[in-house]
């Protein structure tokens, strides 16, 4: 009955919810696919393991359409990777993610949130700015990009309300 009204009304929101063991393989898969430098899976595992990160998913027709993952330690948080399949993006799954990883962080504690952006991912800072990150430094050749080039790394910060 979902997929009568699915296809009637368009496609339902993505599941979002907290990640698991389980996902390793299709954050792992996400993650190469998304960035020039993927996660193994073993990587993926040992982060999911780690009592500091918390990491949630989107599920869209049973399938990872999106992941967010961050470090907590004692009140600040670091957002390690966010990624959106290429055939989910623009469709507002990275916003709602981090909206909900940004509660669910302070939630636990955190006051303050970091993280990292290639400065040529346009779609990624507005992302954040529209989020309050605000850029408060940045690192010269940080990102190796194709043909030899290189690419800073804008470091993003934003306060949460205690």
């Amino acid at each position: 009955m979902t997929g009568f009204f699915g296809s009637l009304f368009g496609r339902a929101e993505p599941k979002l919810s907290e990640a698991t063991l389980r996902d390793t393989a299709d954050i792992a898969t996400l993650h190469g696919a998304s960035f020039r430098r993927g996660w193994s899976e073993q990587e993926v595992e040992t982060l999911l393991a780690d009592r500091h990160v918390i990491a949630h998913r989107a599920l869209d027709g049973g399938k990872l359409a999106g992941f967010i993952i961050a470090r907590l330690v004692i009140d600040e948080a670091e957002i390690l990777s966010v990624a959106v399949a290429r055939n989910r993006q623009g469709r507002g799954i990275a916003r709602h993610m981090l909206t909900l990883h940004l509660r669910r962080l302070a939630g636990l504690g955190a006051r303050t949130v970091f993280l990292e952006v290639d400065e040529h991912n346009k779609a990624a800072i507005g992302l954040y700015n529209g989020a309050g990150f605000r850029e408060i430094s940045r690192r010269p050749n940080y990102y190796a990009v194709e043909n030899g080039r290189s690419a800073a790394a804008l470091v993003l910060r934003r306060d949460l309300d205690s």
